[in-house]
């Protein structure tokens, strides 16, 4: 089963002073590589990691050790997108939200976040996403 990751814990990895720091390297440490995201995922963490020391090369290298692979979006997985978007908006659901949403419903596949909202995401519709987030 692959991991689908999130912005929170990829920032947290990347940022000693982040709360959830600890949890997301020993969470990632039990997960073999390579977590796949996509490209919303990596633009929020540029800009939350804007401020660290090092932050945003961090991200770049570790983008380039092969440990996390991009989803590109295709023209029908932005219709996706934008629909599952519409449906969540009172939560509301950010674009990155709905690209990892839209990644597990194409395969089986495990949420690595910090981020309790996907506890109300369903993909296909119904069905309870599998994630592995904080207690």
């Amino acid at each position: 089963m692959r991991v689908l990751l999130d912005t929170g814990p990829l920032v947290a990895l990347l940022n000693r002073r982040d709360t959830f720091h600890s949890w997301s390297v020993e969470k990632a440490g039990t997960l073999e590589p390579p977590f796949w995201t996509c490209e919303a995922v990596i633009a929020e963490a540029h800009y939350l990691l804007r401020a660290t020391a090092q932050g945003n090369r961090r991200l770049i290298d570790l983008l380039g050790s092969g440990k996390i692979v991009l989803q590109a979006a295709e023209s029908d997985s932005l219709v996706r997108v934008g629909d599952l978007m519409l449906k969540y908006a009172n939560v509301p659901m950010s674009y990155a939200d709905a690209c990892l949403v839209y990644m597990a419903e194409l395969e089986e596949s495990s949420i690595f976040t910090l981020d309790s909202d996907f506890r109300t995401y369903r993909k296909n519709q119904k069905d309870i996403l599998d994630l592995l987030i904080p207690r």
